[in-house]
């Protein structure tokens, strides 16, 4: 596995090795003792989260508070998507700074996005398979939600404009600024 620093402190874009030949492929999709080499990041992942989206969803942005916090290993099984993270951590030197990436089912790349980090992604593909791994339970209580169209943040989703489909509930979510209130 290839590990690579991104734009923002702890968050890494993860390249597996991956043996091909006739019979398909193979790769190893995690490895804790080497996940810890590479970055120092010590986590124990407890939940899988799978989804199917079609063309044009947006799903974000999202994070969980306080000792609730989770941080995600994320990956695509089927299709693509651009993989969103902005960092909302306000005592980090990369508070604000927003993170893309192309994330498929071709390239097999994974990202982990760390704790206090908001989260989302724009499905570019029908019936894109995104999975990943959290290191704290789901507990709806705790979750935090900032706009995806947001202005501030000015994220490009891929998405042609008007063609995002986004839940009621993240409509409704906070703008980044009352985030930051």
């Amino acid at each position: 596995m290839v590990f690579e620093s991104t734009t923002i402190v702890d968050c890494f874009l993860i390249k597996p090795n991956i043996i091909s030949d006739e019979r398909g492929y193979f790769l190893e999709s995690f490895h804790q003792k080497k996940f810890l080499e590479k970055t120092g990041i010590s986590t124990n992942f407890v939940q899988d989260n799978e989804s199917m989206s079609n063309y044009g969803v947006i799903r974000g942005l999202h994070a969980q508070k306080g000792e609730d916090a989770q941080a995600k290993l994320i990956r695509v099984v089927q299709g693509k998507v651009l993989d969103v993270i902005v960092d909302a951590r306000k005592d980090s030197p990369t508070f604000g700074q927003v993170y893309s990436s192309i994330i498929s089912a071709d390239n097999k790349h994974q990202i982990f996005v760390p704790k206090g980090c908001l989260h989302g992604f724009s499905v570019l593909q029908d019936k894109t398979i995104f999975a990943y791994k959290c290191d704290t339970y789901y507990k709806p209580e705790s979750e935090i939600a900032v706009y995806p169209l947001d202005s501030d943040l000015n994220i490009d989703w891929g998405i042609i404009k008007g063609g995002e489909i986004i839940s009621i509930k993240d409509k409704n979510s906070l703008s980044w600024k009352e985030f930051n209130l």
